[in-house]
């Protein structure tokens, strides 16, 4: 059964104990000296108490101080996607799509190692960034029962396995949230700022503090253009230029739809290297050093495209900053050379059954698992492992325009 998760907050941890180490150098040995040579008894026994309900009272403000997002100088991360940040949306949809079964969620801490739905052994891209970024709370999943009140001030995580650009995308799933639909859910929680804090603080809180990442795409080729019971059709109704087309006409209207609710700093993640995931090397029946070529020529005609919109929001939509996440590029990075970040494999799932890289069936209690977790650079047939994502995540946060651009993710946060 899935367990929706409350991370305690580390950052008030921290402090707390950081203020438990203080008091105790400076006040022990004179507290216990007191009470040893003046007083006896039960005057002894108050003071000590004292000064232990005082400890207390000092860690309780100091969380209460860290946990208030809205007061302290942090902002909320709005997470929007797919099944590569979905923190466990799907898990409240009848789809076929879900991660929330064992051994998904193995290295998550916050979770005990239990699965929350999130498509990976550990955290997310969007989980450490948001970490890194200071936030002390995960996003919470916004179809989650505890999306409600003060919790959203940290995020709200609105990612979902399958979900696309364009409506159709993931129709084989079943059920999925499209980009559109977690769009109109972003503007139900626009509307609980408003109530939670007044209109005037709610939107100084979302345009100035708060980010906002966007990472969708694949499934609109893995999904819906390339997917084998409907990728014939499509593909003679239309050409991939004009299914791109569609794609970046869509996200320009839902992006700009975001920026009318007050959204103003945006990082966007362009398609990775789809033809390399275990998947396509396992059903193409290719060689380790190989990747399909058709869905590596579409993502890269479609990034080309999404950095050609994003320039042109840029200079559309006053106050707006635009970030591109060169997903591609530092994907490709990490598989052509994984031994030089520690990697042992880039081809194989960590987590898997099926074919020589284990691409073929999802992660699940009866798929063999390797034991080197950090090893691999993929997780399960589709999805990057936690080592992966940590690397990924700090080069979109620290790293330079290569990755990047026009700022990183730190210097977005503090525009």
């Amino acid at each position: 059964m899935h367990q929706t998760v409350h991370p305690f907050t580390k950052r008030g941890q921290t402090k707390c104990n950081s203020i438990k180490t203080q008091v105790l150098q400076v006040l022990s040995s004179g507290i216990d000296s007191l009470c040893s040579s003046q007083l006896t008894g039960a005057m002894a026994a108050r003071v000590k108490y004292s000064w232990g309900l005082a400890l207390v009272l000092l860690c309780i403000v100091s969380l209460s101080y860290s946990g208030n997002a809205a007061d302290a100088g942090l902002g909320a991360s709005f997470v929007f996607g797919d099944s590569l940040v979905d923190a466990g949306n799907n898990n409240y949809l009848p789809t076929l799509s879900r991660a929330n079964i064992p051994p998904n969620g193995i290295d998550f801490k916050a979770s005990g190692g239990n699965p929350t739905g999130r498509y990976t052994n550990g955290r997310t891209i969007g989980d450490i960034v948001g970490e890194e970024l200071g936030v002390p709370n995960y996003a919470v999943p916004f179809l989650a029962p505890n999306s409600t009140g003060k919790a959203i001030l940290y995020g709200v995580n609105y990612a979902s396995g399958g979900g696309g650009i364009m409506n159709a995308t993931g129709r084989i799933f079943v059920n999925r949230l499209g980009l559109d639909i977690q769009i109109d859910f972003y503007n139900t929680t626009r509307k609980q700022f408003d109530k939670l804090l007044g209109p005037s603080k709610a939107k100084d809180y979302i345009t100035k503090r708060s980010i906002f990442s966007i990472t969708i795409g694949a499934n609109d080729f893995l999904n819906n253009y390339l997917l084998p019971v409907l990728s014939i059709a499509a593909r003679i109704s239309e050409t991939p230029d004009g299914f791109i087309d569609d794609m970046i006409n869509h996200l320009r209207d839902q992006l700009t739809r975001l920026y009318q609710l007050d959204a103003r700093k945006f990082v966007i993640g362009n398609v990775g290297p789809i033809g390399c995931i275990p998947y396509q090397k396992t059903i193409n029946q290719l060689n380790e050093n190989q990747c399909v070529d058709l869905p590596n020529k579409l993502a890269k005609r479609y990034n080309s495209r999404l950095q050609d919109l994003l320039t042109e929001l840029n200079g559309k939509l006053p106050g707006a900053t635009f970030v591109l996440a060169n997903v591609y590029d530092l994907v490709m990075e990490l598989i052509t050379n994984y031994e030089k970040y520690g990697f042992i494999t880039a081809s194989k799932a960590c987590c898997g059954n099926g074919g020589q890289f284990a691409g073929i069936i999802p992660c699940g209690p009866t798929s063999s698992m390797c034991k080197d977790r950090d090893k691999h650079v993929f997780w399960d047939p589709y999805h990057p492992s936690e080592a992966a994502n940590l690397i990924i995540a700090r080069q979109l946060l620290y790293g330079s325009t290569k990755y990047i651009s026009p700022v990183n993710l730190k210097q977005l946060r503090n525009i």
